[in-house]
């Protein structure tokens, strides 16, 4: 269980893909980079199997953790967590806003 307490520490943001890569010598790792409207980041996600082509997400926003502490993935600084939803199918898609919004809006 999580607490609401705990739940409302999260800061999750909407931004947009400006980069997209496949992290080299990992099969499963993309690397994000994100208008998060305050300067960038890049979030390494582990989603490379349901995105063979990573350019193809360019310029779409998604929905992401904007607070937790960065870790190393491959070598690579990870600045965030991406969210996504897998389907009972084994689908997988990002959560996005349903209309454009501000690259670094708060979703409350």
């Amino acid at each position: 269980e999580c607490s609401f307490d705990d739940f409302t520490k999260l800061d999750i943001r909407v931004g947009t893909v400006i980069d997209c890569v496949k992290v080299p010598k990992a099969d499963k790792l993309l690397q994000f980079k994100i208008d998060d409207g305050q300067g960038g980041r890049t979030i390494v996600s582990g989603i490379a199997k349901y995105y063979t082509n990573p350019q193809e997400l360019i310029g779409k926003q998604v929905c992401f953790i904007a607070n937790f502490a960065p870790r190393k993935l491959k070598g690579v600084n990870s600045e965030g967590m991406i969210l996504s939803a897998e389907d009972a199918d084994g689908r997988l898609v990002l959560i996005t806003p349903s209309d454009l919004v501000k690259a670094g809006v708060n979703i409350g």
